[in-house]
């Protein structure tokens, strides 16, 4: 069914933002950010990520509507897929047992949670299937790359996967290869940082930004161990205030006290030099865990993708290429690929390429 039209709405929820878009199969019809103020946030603040499900879909709804978009049209919803059980990659229905998995949270509250309700909802009233593709909790690493060093700590798969995945792909059409024939890392530099190495059409190592790797401009990464152990044993914080510290208010904010690399590229500019250390060693951190995933590919590396948000900055990608770039060409692909990604994933399963 290659020669037919398919209309593919695309439901991508963030921390502090809903984007949706309408695709005619590989095109964009429409796409839209929904801000969500902080005084819209304030009364979630400590509930389940579930508790926003209403206010957002509201918000979808009501810009649905202004762009006319008659849901009876609509063949397929698709939304970010959350922190499920570890899956092979892929487009998977969004059934009532995804759905229970989602509301136990068992691997972690995050707003891509919420992609699957979303599109359920949506889906149901169109009449049509709801997705999801390459949820964060997409896991293909072999037995070696789980052991911690721990008996029973086992390192866990949670990645950018999404758009990981879209850049590499990408990046194979664009060269005319095979994504299953390439040796590549990608790293997935935004608000968290997935660094990931690929081979044979799997991502068989990926640091969990939530965890480990590189500090971003709120997350931590790796820290040193047994500070952590005196920090959470010290009585003066809660267990969710250490998180918070961890996983919100690290990296660059807990050294500057923003979140915004342009303003930190601002001040180092300015001749800060607190923030030109800090962006130094983030930078230094980034290229650190490049050269592991090497490793991880013994060496034999056919490129190196820089993809997320922070690669808007040049000052980035100048920095990397310096220190990275002895190892394999590095291509820079500003932003994410990700609502496209799963607009295709959607489609390659309506068309009868690939099974959901």
């Amino acid at each position: 069914m290659a020669d037919r039209t398919y209309k593919i709405l695309v439901i991508n929820p963030g921390s502090i933002s809903t984007k949706l878009a309408l695709f005619s199969n590989e095109s964009t019809i429409f796409t839209e950010t929904l801000h969500h103020t902080d005084t819209e946030m304030a009364p979630f603040a400590s509930s389940p990520m579930l508790a926003q499900l209403e206010f957002r879909l509201e918000k979808i709804l009501a810009n649905l509507r202004k762009h006319e978009v008659d849901m009876q049209h609509v063949d397929a919803v698709v939304g970010r897929g959350g922190l499920l059980k570890p899956l092979a990659s892929g487009t998977y229905f969004v059934d009532d047992r995804m759905l229970d998995d989602l509301r136990r949270a068992e691997r972690g509250e995050h707003a891509s949670n919420l992609g699957a309700f979303i599109a359920h909802k949506l889906a149901t009233q169109a009449k049509c299937p709801a997705f999801i593709v390459d949820p964060v909790s997409v896991d293909e690493w072999p037995p070696v790359a789980r052991l911690s060093g721990l008996a029973g700590m086992d390192r866990e798969c949670l990645s950018h996967a999404l758009n990981t995945k879209a850049i590499a792909k990408r990046f194979a059409r664009e060269h005319g290869q095979e994504y299953s024939n390439l040796r590549l890392i990608v790293a997935h530099l935004g608000s968290g940082i997935s660094i990931s190495a690929h081979e044979n059409g799997k991502m068989i190592d990926v640091t969990n930004s939530r965890e480990e790797g590189a500090f971003s401009t709120e997350r931590a990464g790796t820290l040193p161990v047994m500070k952590l152990v005196e920090l959470c044993f010290s009585g003066k914080f809660t267990r969710q205030e250490i998180e918070t510290q961890i996983f919100c208010e690290g990296g660059i904010f807990s050294y500057l006290g923003t979140k915004d690399l342009q303003e930190v590229l601002r001040r180092k500019q300015a001749g800060d030099e607190t923030a030109r250390l800090v962006f130094t060693a983030m930078i230094y951190q980034i290229s650190k865990e490049i050269g592991a995933m090497a490793a991880a590919l013994s060496g034999m590396v056919d490129a190196i993708l820089l993809t997320g948000s922070m690669m808007h900055a040049h000052e980035v990608e100048d920095a990397l290429k310096k220190r990275v770039v002895w190892i394999a060409p590095v291509f820079s692909y500003p932003g994410e690929d990700e609502m496209q990604a799963q607009a295709e994933g959607a489609l390659r399963v309506l068309r009868g390429d690939e099974k959901a």
